[in-house]
Parts: structure tokens; C-alpha cells; sequence
């Protein structure tokens, strides 16, 4: 545990060379006060990578990347919060220093090191098996190379081979002082009262690599015809392996998934080595396993595209069909691969070159919504019963994306293919999003029986930096919240009104305004720097751009160089003040303005509210509630009159 002032001391230090850390990753070249080069998150040819060193910050104005230089090495190089603190102070020559641990935290951490340790033992072992031992050599080696796997590509993904004594890894790890404890947990040995058996014995190996490299599993196919015997087994659920969070081939393939901006979904670890044999590395596999939101969400870490490629196989295709519908839940863009008939990844990339895999590839992917509307169909053909459980299938499909035009342009395609009125289709889709986003409500706030739920909307709000999942409702006044934030963190320290004697800053009047008049914001990002940078005043000398930039929370420290990393247009507030170069000039008019917006649009929110419940009063005949609801809207109009008046006269609607 790296204790928080080392942190702070490295964030400021790399920060205020952010220059000379990007630049070990990417060429940059001067432009004006700032650096301009090509990002290395995705493929461009026009340069939209900036990197401010005043600020302290880089953002990509094609891909939307942004943050100080904590966030960037953190994203290239796939390394956690720790791991990216250590190579930065690393690389500044600032001595690391670790608080110490709870005998618990302590114990956790030396039983995962110890697991870890005791897998990457394994692997060395069962790779030394296959190419050192006659053995090896003769059922694993020979085995892979039957499969037509070049050396280089076995060297690469460290397959190896367990003998077929029953303890060989067992008694070689004892031997070299690994502890049985650790064998039986990581799954490598069997221990039942004196009894102990390698689990993977006469197999050969494909170890599983975490995202950073390391070796966290196994999985083992045995080479007799044994129908008592699974042909491949993998590692048991342990500490440092969950099957559902792991894809085969991921720590290969994420810098390439990133540069190509997509990824090649597979099934099996040798459909993933013929891949990369034939040049292509950006290709994962679920390994045999039914595909998992945590895996899709670790694909989105890369990239939002993603091609499943399947073999001819047309009932497996149907079973895996009702499990991707996570993959739109996740907001990806999906793709599908239908492989001809006999024709599986690994016997199909072995029979083409680079060019020709990816040339057949994207000329016959699909988009997943047409494809499986396209299948279906086949099978419905002129039942209305069949066709109409269609319809039903694709518009559930159709339903869990979260996007709204990529739904509004499904619906349309899909309107075409299954000749149904897009109206009907939109409708169909609007009902179960209303029934889904109302059972997630009810699920994760529970409440009265007698009290309905609120309205909810699925439609996200579009700013960058907003962290918002499927279901979350939407934010009317994301555009207010935005530049109120900006001016917190630009402006932070600077004194609102400079002029008089008792001076208060812009941070401390719009949390003042803010919390007098309970305006939280629905995006809980926003809630989060607010909270933040009320804590923080008074115990820091540090101005509200270092405050944010430099956080030690990443998600703060994004939000913040995302908010900054662009100035926003001016705003028709600081039109009434002419042209304004500089908006420090113009604080005293301008954040009294920009708070003055929003609340002037969330009373108009409240007002429209009561205009709806005083028609529904009014048809309900509730003459005591009806009255009172009119003496409640009363107050609310005189509100916005108040806060027009503030505004400069604005119109009252």
C-alpha cells in the first residue's frame, strides 16, 4: 500500500512532465503552447492527440481519451492505480514508500502472491516438459506440430506438456519447496487424505494469462480416446482465477485490439494460436465457456468493436445467439461471422494468409441485429405464429442497447427485413425498455408499495466524461452542470467578488448556491467533484485545477482534464457581455449567470411537472388538491420570475 503523500509527490511530478512521459509513447511535435501527435488509442492518420504541459493533461479529439499522465500510462499500458504509481516514480527516481499492511490485508496479499508464484512455476515446468523431455517430445510436441503450430507461435503462448506419471508436478514443485497448499488451491494438484495426483497429467498445456502476462490457469487436452474423460479441462475457480472474467489470448492481443479498434472473438485456445499465426493478434477466445458481461466489459477496455466469428455449426450458433444479447446490452458494436459449412477459426485461418482472412472477414460480417433477423427468418419463413415470435426476438434485442440512434437505426433495417411498420417496432421496443428500466428501479430502490415509481428514461446524456450505465436516468441539465464544473475547476480559488472586503471564492459560492437549494445533479460523476472539492477546501494551498488534475481518484482527475481539455463554446450567458477572451475577466458576472441557468431551467422542469399533475387534477375532480396545487405552482412561477429578472429579463414561459 503506497501511502497517499508518495502518491501526491509522484502525480504532481509526472503531471508537470507529462511531456517526457508521453513521449516515451508517442511522437510529439510543438504546436503554439501545446503538442500535437497521432493517438495511441486508436488509428488515425490526421493528429488529434494533444498534450498540454501547462495544464498537465492529454485528450484525443477523435476518440474522446483524456487525463493527466497517471491515466495515460494506466490505459497504455493496461496497468492498475499501484502498478502505474510505481513505474512513474520508477522513471522520476522517487523512492516508493509502502504503509504497511493489517495482519488480513497481509495475508490475502502472500496467499495471492504465493498462488501466483506457484502458477508461473507450473508453466515453466509443463513448457520445459514439452520441448526438453522425450516425452514431451514425442506426445505434446508432435501433437502441436500435427496441428500445423510453428514453433514461434508455441514459444509465444508458453504451451507445454504434463507428463503422464500421476505426480510429476507435484513431486518436482516439493521438491523445489512450492507448498502442497498452494498446488491444491491454484487447482494443479488433487489432494484427498494422503492421495495426490496432478490434475492435468498426460495433457497437453494452454496456459491462461491475466492482462498483465502473468499465468493465473490452465487448461489441458488429453490426446487419448477416452469417452470416461473430458477432452479438455480447465483450472478450478480459484483466488487468482475467475473463469468469467478471463479471456484466452488477452494479454496478446489488447495493444492490437486498441491500435486495429476491434476484436476477433473466438471460441477455443487453438482457434486463437491459428489467428495469430496468420498475423491476426487482435483475436480472443471464452474459452469453450458461455460468454460473460465482465469479459465483454474487459473487450470494451479496448475497444467498443467486436466480430464473433462462429463455425457452420447452425444448432450451436442458435444456443450462442441468446447469450449475445449481452454484448449490446454493454453498448458494443457488434458483428458476426457465419464460417461455411465444416469450416471451424482455427482450420479456416490456417488456410489463409494475413490479407486473405481479414479480406474474407470483412467481407462477409454482418451486423449482428441483421444477421440473426436474416437466420430467424429462415426458420419462420411463412408461419405467422413463428414470424411473429420473431419480431418479438429481435425487438428484445433491439430494446437492451443503450444507444438511442444505434436502436432508432435497427429498428428502421429491421423494419425493411421483416416488411412490419417501424412505428410498431419503435412502440414494441419503448414498452419493454419502460418494463426493464422499472424492474432495475425497483431492484436497486426499494421503496413503499404505495409509492410509484418514478418515470424513468433511457436515453443518456451525451457529454464526454459522463459515467453513466444502460438504465440510468437521463440528465436534462447535462450542459449547465458541465460548464458550472468547468468554471469550479478552472477558476476554483479566484474570488467571486474581488472587490469587496469578506471575499469568497468561486468554489465556495457555487457549493453554497448549489447545496441551499438541494440541486444534486443526476450524474453521480458530477455529485462525486462537488463533494470532493467541498471536503478539500481549507485543508489544501493547492489551486483547483492541481486539486483535480493531480487526484489520486482517476475518475476525477479524467473528469477534470475533460472538462478542460477543450474550451466549450461561449455560452449565450456570456454573450450579454460582449466578447470574452478571457472568462477570469468577467467571474463576478459570469458564475453568479451560470448558476442563475440552472436553476432557472430546473424551476421550468418543476413548473411543467406541476402543469401536467394540475391537468390530471382537474380530470380527477379533486377540487382540495387541485387548489393547493395551485397555490404550489403560484410560488413556483413567482420563483422563475426572480430568476428571470436575475437573468436579464428572461422570457417566462
Amino acid at each position: 500500500m503506497i501511502d497517499q503523500v508518495t502518491v501526491d509527490k509522484v502525480l504532481e511530478t509526472a503531471n508537470s512532465q507529462i511531456i517526457e512521459v508521453v513521449s516515451d509513447y508517442v511522437t510529439l511535435r510543438r504546436r503554439g503552447i501545446n503538442y500535437l501527435g497521432n493517438c495511441p488509442f486508436h488509428n488515425e492518420k490526421t493528429p488529434s492527440f494533444t498534450v498540454s504541459p501547462h495544464k498537465g493533461i492529454f485528450k484525443c479529439f477523435g476518440c474522446g481519451e483524456g487525463g493527466n499522465a497517471l491515466n495515460f500510462v494506466m490505459k497504455h499500458d493496461q496497468l492498475s492505480f499501484v502498478d502505474a504509481i510505481k513505474h512513474l516514480g520508477n522513471k522520476f527516481n522517487i523512492h516508493i514508500e509502502e504503509e504497511e499492511y493489517s495482519p488480513e490485508q497481509l495475508k490475502q496479499k502472500n496467499e495471492r502472491e504465493s498462488m501466483m508464484v506457484t502458477s508461473e512455476y507450473a508453466g515453466q515446468f509443463f513448457s520445459k516438459n514439452l520441448t526438453e523431455t522425450d516425452e514431451g517430445k514425442s506426445v505434446g510436441l508432435s501433437y502441436f506440430r500435427s496441428r500445423g503450430f510453428r514453433d514461434d507461435i508455441i514459444e509465444k503462448f508458453q504451451l507445454g506438456y504434463s507428463p503422464e506419471q500421476r505426480d510429476a508436478l507435484t513431486k518436482e514443485a516439493l521438491k523445489q519447496s512450492y507448498k502442497l497448499e498452494y498446488l491444491e488451491k491454484t487447482g494443479l494438484t488433487i489432494v484427498r487424505d494422503n492421495y495426490q495426483a496432478d490434475r492435468f497429467r498426460g495433457r497437453v498445456m494452454f496456459p491462461i494469462h491475466s492482462l498483465a502476462g502473468k499465468v493465473i490457469a490452465f487448461g489441458g487436452r488429453i490426446l487419448k480416446n477416452d469417452k470416461k474423460t473430458a477432452k479438455y479441462l480447465n483450472s478450478p475457480e480459484s483466488e487468482i482465477y475467475h473463469k468469467s472474467r478471463v479471456l484466452y489470448g488477452i494479454y496478446h492481443a489488447k495493444q492490437e485490439i486498441t491500435r486495429k479498434d476491434r476484436c476477433y472473438l473466438v471460441e477455443g485456445y487453438t482457434d486463437v494460436l491459428s489467428f495469430h499465426q496468420a498475423g491476426i493478434s487482435n483475436v480472443v477466445a471464452s474459452s469453450g465457456t458461455a460468454l460473460t458481461s465482465d469479459q465483454i466489459r474487459l473487450i470494451a477496455r479496448f475497444t467498443k468493436n467486436i466480430t464473433i466469428i462462429y463455425d457452420g455449426d447452425p444448432a450451436g450458433l442458435k444456443a450462442s445467439l441468446r447469450g449475445i444479447d449481452l454484448v449490446l446490452a454493454e453498448g458494443m458494436n457488434v458483428k458476426v461471422l457465419l464460417l461455411p459449412d465444416g469450416e471451424d477459426p482455427d482450420t479456416f485461418a490456417k488456410e489463409r494468409n494475413e490479407e486473405q482472412l481479414i479480406k474474407y472477414i470483412e467481407e462477409h460480417q454482418q451486423d449482428f441485429i441483421k444477421f440473426k433477423t436474416s437466420l430467424l427468418l429462415a426458420d419462420a419463413q411463412n408461419d405467422p405464429i413463428k414470424k411473429a415470435q420473431l419480431i418479438q426476438d429481435i425487438v428484445r434485442s433491439i430494446s437492451i442497447i443503450p444507444d438511442t440512434i444505434t436502436r432508432s437505426v435497427y429498428v428502421k433495417e429491421c423494419s425493411t427485413l421483416l416488411k412490419v411498420d417501424e412505428r410498431v417496432l419503435m412502440q414494441e421496443t419503448g414498452k419493454l425498455q419502460k418494463k426493464k428500466q422499472e424492474e432495475d428501479f425497483r431492484r436497486s430502490a426499494p421503496r413503499p408499495s404505495n409509492e410509484p415509481p418514478p418515470e424513468i428514461f433511457n436515453q443518456p446524456s451525451s457529454g464526454p466524461g459522463t459515467q453513466q450505465a444502460p438504465n440510468v436516468t437521463v440528465n436534462p441539465f447535462e450542459l449547465e452542470e458541465r460548464e458550472i464544473l468547468r468554471f469550479l475547476v478552472k477558476f476554483g480559488e479566484r474570488p467571486v467578488n474581488p472587490d469587496e472586503e469578506d471575499k469568497v471564492s468561486v468554489g465556495q459560492y457555487i457549493l453554497h448556491e448549489l447545496k441551499q437549494d438541494d440541486l444534486m445533479s443526476n450524474n453521480p460523476a458530477y455529485n462525486k467533484m462537488m463533494e470532493a472539492y467541498d471536503a478539500a477546501i481549507g485543508t489544501s494551498d493547492a489551486t483547483a485545477l492541481k486539486f483535480f488534475v493531480n487526484n489520486s481518484d482517476p475518475e476525477l482527475s479524467k473528469l477534470a482534464s475533460d472538462l478542460i481539455g477543450k474550451e466549450h463554446d461561449l455560452s449565450k450567458i456570456h454573450e450579454k457581455f460582449g466578447v470574452v477572451t478571457h472568462a477570469e475577466e468577467k467571474l463576478p458576472d459570469l458564475v453568479p449567470k451560470i448558476v442563475m441557468e440552472l436553476k432557472w431551467k430546473k424551476v421550468k422542469t418543476v413548473l411543467k411537472e406541476k402543469r401536467q399533475q394540475l391537468q390530471q387534477m382537474e380530470a380527477s375532480g379533486n377540487a382540495d388538491g387541485l387548489m393547493e396545487l395551485m397555490q404550489e405552482l403560484t410560488t413556483w412561477q413567482q420563483v422563475l420570475a426572480h430568476i428571470s429578472k436575475e437573468l436579464g429579463g428572461r422570457t417566462i414561459v
